[in-house]
């Protein structure tokens, strides 16, 4: 049997560094760095920083 190949790119969570809980799903290259964005986030009505987190499956 062959091996199963990895995927090139991963989902990740992006959740809130405001403490809220709400997170997005983005996609990046496996072998690039953790990701960290300034998006927004709705509980707190502004944009905040979001930082990568491992994903449930």
């Amino acid at each position: 049997m062959a091996k199963k190949a990895k995927a090139r790119v991963i989902l990740v969570k992006l959740l809130s560094t405001a403490g809220t809980g709400f997170n997005y799903v983005k996609s990046r290259p496996r072998i690039s760095p953790k990701m960290s964005m300034m998006k927004y986030d709705p509980v707190v009505k502004q944009h905040v920083l979001f930082n990568e987190t491992k994903m449930k499956k």
